[in-house]
């Protein structure tokens, strides 16, 4: 079984760690795959414009020396652990309201994918770079402030479009996935290096980016495990 984690931040967006000391720590803590997930942040509401004044988003403008950096690391993390890293974002649409707002994992992106595009131009954008869409935290948390339960309220109309929801993030988990059937995959949402320690995926696949967006596709062989130190 390959350990997993799909939702990783780094210095890129809001993430205090910088991208080359979060891969070292995933591979010399054992992972065989991860996805780097900076925030791409909406710039229609104040959260947004905040966010991206502080830099604290990738942008159309900076896309491309991100997946740069993150092909370089990809390189360094296969010679050195045997580590497969995928290149991601996080969609990131903030507003005031929970209710309104909603964060989407692109796992394996190859061009820029805007967060003040509808959900619809999302979703088939992403499809047509075959890239994973991945629902995030969609159901209430253990703190308040990062709720986002847009996609779950409207889950009739947007689950067609997504491939797997997270079944758990960092210390949460929302058994509303598990009682739809709904396919599933768990995440630390890394911030910090203490969420290294949190909800993990487990996948009985072939160490590659192509097996691995098939088995969570198909979603058989994805159990989630709890790493600790």
């Amino acid at each position: 079984m390959l350990l997993c984690d799909f939702h990783i931040h780094t210095k890129y967006s809001d993430g205090s760690v910088e991208l080359t000391r979060t891969v070292d720590l995933f591979g010399q803590a054992g992972f065989d795959v991860i996805a780097i997930t900076d925030h791409v942040v909406n710039g229609d509401s104040s959260f947004g414009k905040i966010a991206r004044r502080f830099n604290l988003s990738i942008r159309e403008d900076n896309f491309s020396i991100y997946m740069s950096r993150l092909a370089e690391e990809a390189k360094r993390a296969w010679d050195k652990y045997q580590m497969l890293v995928i290149p991601g974002i996080e969609i990131s649409k903030n507003y005031i309201s929970s209710d309104k707002s909603a964060h989407i994992l692109i796992l394996d992106i190859k061009d820029f994918i805007s967060a003040c595009w509808s959900y619809e131009k999302i979703f088939l954008e992403a499809k047509a770079q075959d890239a994973l869409i991945i629902a995030c935290h969609p159901h209430h948390t253990s703190e308040i402030t990062r709720n986002t339960l847009f996609l779950w309220n409207n889950r009739d109309k947007y689950s067609k479009y997504i491939d797997a929801w997270e079944i758990a993030n960092r210390d949460d988990v929302f058994n509303v996935i598990s009682l739809s059937k709904y396919p599933y995959i768990a995440n630390s949402d890394f911030h910090r290096v203490r969420h290294l320690y949190s909800w993990k995926t487990l996948l009985n696949c072939e160490k590659n980016v192509q097996s691995v967006k098939q088995c969570i596709r198909h979603n058989k062989g994805v159990a989630i495990t709890l790493f600790r130190n």
